[in-house]
């Protein structure tokens, strides 16, 4: 088999779906006219016009037209990748050839809108041979109109059991002669049809966390050299949980996410990158509580951790009622295992780059300092440590800088808030490292 991948991107922070058309509306394609001009760091890396779940039944015919005309006037202009979402369902084949129409008409180059349009985004699929059906669909429409076989790019949105078995197949499946799976790129997660389709119930009628989807999805991802992306977040007043949800899913390799709002879009655009100062956390109980730098120091400013000297180098440390008497020695090593840092974008590039002149210099492995002075109840503690950076510890950094430079190749538009953010020496120092 010669598996290529046919894509460019690495990564894929957000995925953005407008409704194709508006009921009720003089201009019902106003909402996909407000998302094309969206710009910079609120502008997502893949914009889904959706001609699917956010769309009414009786308007996706004339959303399927909002797409071409806004497409074909504004879409070149758009910095993202463009990767309308179609109907479809596997067990529905008048489903699936309504799909096949409107792909074609979307695609016809007579209509404009195609040069601009990187892909198709499919929901509802079933097993592997589904997703080899709406391959060979978008393999004949190529063929119709005359495109290179492999030009229409397919994302798949995973809503079932059978989808998510069918990842462990894609494997096998793509690359072979007789499919164009190659085309694959997004593997997105659709956790409400996905908890309907597993007859799923919660006591509040919540949607489940399902870790296991969001896990087998990134697993399949890289398995198969494509993007993963978790499903929609819908309580989009939550900031809070938005980003727990996205830290909970760059820990399983998944980096993207479904936007609903333009302000979605600008908190998970920037989620996954570097920040722009380090910080220090405090683990109290399991809960992690970061500290606020003030004068060069990190103050713990809780009530649960508690701290006083007793004598000369000695003192008394409580946690939650927890009670104990530590010398000096002792308390540092105390807070020390409670600490975790988190590095900034200019640490990672440091660390990297001092390890890099360390290998140059026929050196495998290097130890590098970590300090801070924290502040609790008025006392001064420093703490301290070495951590030893070897060849896999280099390649681990490497990942939030890969995703950096991915960013700023293919993301213009991003370039000056990228370099607000970290400042222009950062940025140039981020993209050469490495």
């Amino acid at each position: 088999m010669n598996m290529q991948r046919q894509h460019d991107r690495e990564f894929v922070r957000t995925f953005f779906t407008t409704p194709t058309a508006v009921e009720g509306e003089d201009n019902s394609a106003k909402m996909l006219e407000r998302a094309v001009q969206l710009r910079g760091i609120q502008a997502p890396d893949v914009w889904v016009p959706d001609n699917e779940d956010a769309t009414a039944p009786s308007m996706r015919g004339e959303g399927a037209q909002n797409i071409i005309d806004v497409v074909s006037e504004h879409g070149a202009d758009f910095p993202g990748e463009i990767h309308p979402r179609v109907v479809w369902h596997r067990e529905s084949p008048s489903t699936r050839y309504q799909s096949f129409q409107r792909i074609l008409e979307i695609a016809d180059p007579e209509n404009g809108a195609v040069e601009h349009i990187d892909g198709f985004v499919i929901p509802e699929v079933g097993d592997i041979d589904d997703w080899k059906k709406a391959d060979e669909f978008l393999t004949i429409v190529e063929n119709e109109h005359g495109l290179e076989e492999g030009t229409l790019a397919m994302s798949v949105i995973v809503e079932s059991g059978e989808a998510e078995l069918a990842m462990g197949d894609l494997r096998d499946e793509m690359g072979k002669p007789a499919n164009n799976l190659e085309r694959m790129f997004l593997l997105v997660d659709g956790e409400v049809d996905y908890t309907k389709d597993m007859r799923a119930m919660t006591p509040t009628g919540k949607l489940p966390p399902w870790p296991e989807l969001r896990h087998n999805t990134s697993r399949g991802a890289s398995a198969n050299g494509l993007i993963a992306v978790d499903g929609p977040y819908d309580d989009i007043r939550d900031v809070e949980g938005y980003h727990e949800r996205m830290i909970d899913n760059q820990a399983k390799g998944m980096l993207g996410i479904w936007s609903l709002t333009p302000g979605q879009v600008e908190e998970a655009n920037k989620s996954p990158l570097p920040p722009k100062t380090g910080s220090w956390l405090l683990d109290v109980d399991g809960r992690e509580v970061e500290l606020d730098e003030e004068d060069g120091r990190y103050v713990y400013h809780g009530d649960d951790i508690e701290l006083e000297e007793t004598g000369d180098d000695q003192y008394r440390l409580r946690i939650n009622g927890d009670e104990r008497e530590l010398d000096a020695d002792e308390l540092e090593q105390e807070l020390l295992d409670l600490a975790d840092y988190i590095p900034s974008m200019i640490d990672i590039v440091d660390s990297m780059e001092e390890f890099e002149a360390a290998k140059e210099a026929g050196r495998g492995a290097i130890a590098m300092e970590q300090s801070a002075t924290l502040l609790i109840d008025g006392i001064e503690v420093s703490i301290s440590n070495d951590r030893m950076w070897d060849e896999a510890t280099y390649q681990a950094a490497q990942t939030p800088i890969n995703l950096f430079q991915d960013v700023y190749e293919n993301r213009p538009d991003q370039h000056e808030d990228l370099e607000e953010m970290y400042g222009e020496d950062i940025v140039d120092r981020a993209m050469i490292v490495g």
